[in-house]
Order: C-alpha cells, then sequence, then structure tokens
C-alpha cells in the first residue's frame, strides 16, 4: 500500500481531470468514485466528492473542494521521459487547454504545474564536466519544450 498520496484539489471537475490523467499516463487505473454522502461546503450530497486514481503505478486522490485553493507553481509533477516522442505526446496532451510555460514546464487545463524532462537532461545536468553541464542548463532555458537532440548539441559545445 503506497502509504502517501497526493490530494490534488479540484472546483467540481475532480472526476473529468481523473479520467483526462487516466488516458495519458501508463499504467493507469480510475479506481474509486466517492459520492458525498452529506452535503458539504462544495456541494450537495450525492455529487462526486472525490475520485481516487492510478497513474504510472501512483496513487492519486482528485477532491471536489471548491474554489478555494487554485493549483499554483508551488506543487509540480515531474515526469521523466525515455526519448523525444514521449516528451512530445505527453507535452501536447497535458499543454492542450493549458499553456507552456518555460524549461519543460506547463501547467494544465486545471492549473496543475507539470515538468516534462527527458532523463538524458538529467543525466546531462549533472555531467561531471562544468562547462558541459553549464552549456546544456543554458540551452533548456530557452526553451519552453525540451528538445533532446538540441541539449545534445550544446552538451557536445
Amino acid at each position: 500500500m503506497q502509504k502517501i498520496v497526493p490530494c490534488l484539489w479540484f472546483d467540481g471537475d475532480a472526476e473529468a481531470a481523473a479520467q483526462f490523467y487516466v488516458s495519458v499516463f501508463p499504467a493507469p487505473s480510475l479506481d474509486r468514485v466517492l459520492q458525498s454522502p452529506a452535503d458539504t461546503p462544495s456541494g450537495p450530497a450525492g455529487q462526486v466528492l472525490t475520485v481516487e486514481f492510478t497513474l504510472a503505478g501512483a496513487k492519486y486522490m482528485g477532491l471536489n473542494g471548491g474554489p478555494q485553493h487554485p493549483f499554483t507553481e508551488a506543487v509540480s509533477f515531474q515526469i521523466y521521459c525515455d526519448d523525444q516522442s514521449e516528451v512530445d505526446r505527453l507535452w501536447a496532451a497535458l499543454a492542450d487547454g493549458g499553456s507552456e510555460v518555460a524549461s519543460g514546464w506547463l501547467k494544465d487545463r486545471w492549473g496543475l504545474s507539470w515538468q516534462i524532462f527527458p532523463a538524458r537532461l538529467i543525466e546531462l545536468l549533472n555531467d561531471p564536466n562544468p562547462e558541459r553541464a553549464r552549456r546544456v542548463q543554458e540551452a533548456m532555458m530557452k526553451m519552453v519544450k525540451i528538445d533532446i537532440a538540441e541539449i545534445e548539441r550544446a552538451a557536445k559545445g
């Protein structure tokens, strides 16, 4: 059992968000939808209160808590990608209806922040050659969506 489960606060559309996320990520499942047994400040009895779902083996909960607490960049989810096609696919899906930010960051249509990083970028940023790592970081800072070929070119100088 996963001991820590992120709870994501939505304004009435937790179920729609969960359905979207399970359509985008590997190893997904929509595990449980709980309808509120009583009226709450965010809605009447019978309305969807929480949605439990799994993405890439990790459990999440969506809570229909109301408009009081929108997402901010203070919390984001990093996605490590194996190749450019995975970066491109996830970027297109998550940015649709949201906004592209910078350096691999975007916000989805609910305002949740995601960092879509190729694993190769992390390797190059941790390169033992500080000059090589600096060139990679400088190249990354000029990008919105990360381009693996471009960061490889930067690493080579």
